[in-house]
């Protein structure tokens, strides 16, 4: 099977394209290479397979780039509610627009899967109760709000050769070359290991599913792999019922594994999104998916990776592993323009 991976340079994708190749796909990547600036360890794994790369914006692909592929594995957006929130009008235009653009393109072409990485985030507020992929969505940034827009009109171009299917994604955590330290998990991690503390300006009381970047891949294994009827229009949540944790948990998981690492939390904060999720659905019905990860494993390998590199706070701290802070850094050095394109140099 010959797939296109978009944002082979991201957190997940940097990961995902070298188990693809080993798993046996005929892969070809495609990133603009907005994080290129980060690479925080080599790994045999990593660094065995990487496939053929188009440097490519998403919003800027045609006909000629999709065609040959048999399946369209789609990573490559604007990640993270931060990000999303700080230029609403690009985000809905590269995550929204420039993703549907991807599956009618991708559809033209003749590819017969088109696997969309969305999110758990589109459930925004829960209830109390436990959401499973009927539940209503309440998307509470532009981030969230994209992801929904892309599911309902995707889902519209399924036809009899043409089965999209979406992988919600649970809050992503765990090592990866182009790693990403504004996601949970992992910037905890990052604070246990340079501060030995984590001080939480809240009370920690909102729920977050949790999965690891390992198991996603898996996921999107299984679903290349899946027979038609298996995953035609459908949308999995991605994680397992065990990694719901209140976040005031994920921070004991870490500081527990963490040696010396003190926990303190705080009162309640503004941040009003928290929600559980079943995974039922994923573990039932789409063929080989199992999650072989937990948050203390995932805090177990990041303490493993940090000893391994001696990692430093600046590191820690470097803009290229927090996505705001990179994509202000590229604007404000002109690299790329307010619509978030690459610019040229004057000279």
């Amino acid at each position: 099977m010959k797939v296109l991976l978009t944002g082979t340079d991201g957190y997940i994708g940097s990961v995902l394209a070298p188990i693809l190749m080993r798993e046996g796909f005929d892969v070809v990547g495609l990133d603009t290479g907005y994080y290129r600036d980060g690479w925080l360890y080599s790994d045999a794994k990593a660094l065995d397979r990487f496939p053929p790369q188009l440097n490519l914006d998403l919003r800027r692909i045609s006909t000629a780039d999709i065609e040959g592929f048999d399946a369209v594995v789609h990573l490559a957006e604007l990640s993270n509610d931060p990000l999303g929130d700080n230029n609403p009008a690009v985000t809905f235009a590269i995550n929204h627009r420039g993703s549907v653009k991807l599956a009618e393109l991708a559809r033209a072409a003749g590819a017969s899967k088109f696997i969309y990485t969305s999110s758990c985030s589109v459930y925004g507020v829960g209830e109390g109760e436990i959401l499973d992929e009927s539940a209503q969505t309440n998307p509470q940034t532009a981030y969230a709000e994209c992801k929904t827009l892309v599911e309902r009109d995707v889902t519209k171009l399924a036809t009899d050769t043409f089965s999209p299917v979406f992988l919600r994604n649970a809050t992503a955590y765990g090592a990866s070359p182009r790693m990403r330290f504004d996601i949970v998990l992992n910037n905890l991690a990052g604070f246990a290991w340079t501060t030995k503390q984590i001080t939480m300006t809240s009370d920690g009381t909102p729920w977050r599913p949790l999965v690891h970047i390992q198991d996603i891949c898996k996921a999107i294994v299984c679903a290349l792999r899946a027979p038609r009827e298996a995953i035609h229009r459908q949308i999995f949540n991605v994680g397992s019922n065990e990694d719901n944790y209140r976040i005031r948990e994920v921070a004991e998981i870490v500081g527990d594994v963490f040696p010396g690492c003190a926990v303190t939390v705080g009162d309640s904060g503004g941040d009003n999104r928290s929600y559980r999720v079943s995974f039922d659905k994923i573990h039932a019905e789409l063929p080989g998916f199992g999650c072989d990860w937990t948050a203390r494993t995932g805090a177990e390998q990041l303490l493993e990776v940090f000893q391994r590199i001696d990692m430093k706070k600046e590191v820690f701290e470097l803009r290229a592993f927090t996505r705001l802070l990179q994509l202000t850094y590229l604007q404000k050095t002109g690299q790329i323009d307010d619509d978030f394109f690459w610019t040229p140099l004057t000279r």
